[in-house]
């Protein structure tokens, strides 16, 4: 069982990598925020939220939410990626995921191909290997992979050319899901410095509690994961001394200090065995339920509530809590594509100037197509008004 990160230096071939690694720093100032992913063939990833400093993850947040005010325009494309090829193959089932991934790369201009496991070669015995290799040697820019292995996405890199973006690997990870947690719960509270999370629900299970534990401690959140104890990781408690984040059992001892709380799906498909007696019980322990949601807001009434989806109503999250002024759960849906579209243009940009377009042109304008503005001054913000 995974109880820490795993760097794109070590083959993680399982979901039992015990090594927690510190996050590389930009180079220089002049290197792109995923530069210092690069692989052992020269090209750049993103495999694991361990492989961005704070630096990076900050470029990402920032520059997704310049790209967030494409959504609001007529005319939802940028010439960005013009002439890429990313392919998104998924040997897992997605709606979010996938879907944000098309539209992200597809809203860069970049052609975008989906390749479903199901509908694949695999599906006749084609070893993973020959599937990515065959993929690749079409001469596509970018692989989206999600994988039910732990470590294939950092497998695959070692394999190909393409830039790898790992979009879920069995148990172990998904940066992508961690970066917009951060960027939503940032556009409801500002900054996560010192703000308290609890990530509540099925850690044994989830490659989402990983990440986010990275991700959000980067940015300085204090974190508590709460669960039973048989969904608890094997090791965790070592874990969580090395890294400075709170384990509890009592989710209402901790409810009322929470600034933003995220359930996680108990993952009824990965389990073999007896993890709680009944779904009922689960939810009167662990369930945010009606109850819970009026103490979490009678205590901070500015409370968030986030669940990376799918949902599983009426046993980890109530319709109340879902549906409630203070969840952020179709907000997180919003921030995947302009997140996305954030980690596509900065793996696949590279230092190209022909390629990249200026930041004053990504916001929305009352024609609803892009427009450059006049030169900034030396030094001055690319973030547009309103979009932090």
């Amino acid at each position: 069982m995974t109880t820490s990160t795993a760097t794109t230096s070590t083959a993680t071939t399982s979901a039992a990598a015990t090594t927690s690694a510190a996050a590389p720093t930009t180079t220089s100032p002049t290197a792109t925020p995923l530069a210092a992913a690069d692989g052992p063939r020269g090209r750049r990833h993103l495999l694991s939220s361990a492989d961005l400093s704070l630096d990076q993850v900050r470029a990402i947040l920032d520059t997704a939410a310049e790209m967030h005010g494409v959504q609001r325009r007529e005319v939802k494309k940028l010439p960005t990626l013009r002439g890429r090829t990313v392919v998104n193959l998924f040997f897992e089932d997605s709606t979010r995921t996938r879907s944000s991934f098309e539209i992200a790369g597809k809203w860069l201009s970049a052609d975008v191909i989906n390749i479903s496991g199901k509908g694949s070669s695999t599906s006749k015995g084609e070893s993973l290997r020959d599937t990515v290799l065959t993929v690749a040697a079409m001469g596509v820019d970018a692989l989206v992979i999600r994988h039910h292995a732990s470590g294939a996405a950092h497998q695959v890199s070692q394999w190909v050319d393409a830039h790898v973006i790992n979009a879920g690997d069995g148990m172990h990870e998904h940066p992508t899901q961690a970066l917009l947690d951060a960027y939503t719960m940032e556009r409801r509270l500002g900054s996560l410095e010192g703000r308290h999370v609890l990530i509540v629900g099925d850690l044994t299970h989830s490659r989402v509690v990983r990440s986010n534990l990275i991700t959000l401690k980067t940015l300085g959140a204090r974190i508590t994961l709460v669960a039973p104890p048989t969904l608890m990781p094997s090791g965790i408690t070592a874990w969580a001394r090395a890294e400075g984040f709170d384990l509890t059992h009592d989710f209402d001892a901790v409810l009322p200090s929470a600034d933003a709380v995220m359930m996680l799906r108990v993952q009824r498909e990965r389990m073999s065995g007896g993890f709680f007696p009944t779904a009922r019980e689960y939810t009167v322990g662990y369930g945010l339920t009606r109850p819970r949601l009026d103490t979490l807001v009678a205590a901070n009434p500015d409370v968030v509530i986030c669940h990376p989806g799918p949902m599983n109503r009426g046993l980890e999250i109530g319709a109340d809590a879902a549906d409630a002024a203070q969840s952020l759960i179709l907000d997180q849906v919003s921030a995947g594509v302009a997140v996305r579209m954030s980690v596509l243009y900065h793996l696949l940009s590279g230092n190209d100037d022909q390629r990249r377009v200026p930041r004053s042109a990504w916001a929305d304008t009352s024609e609803g197509r892009a427009r450059p503005a006049a030169p900034r001054s030396a030094g001055a913000s690319t973030a547009e008004e309103g979009t932090a």
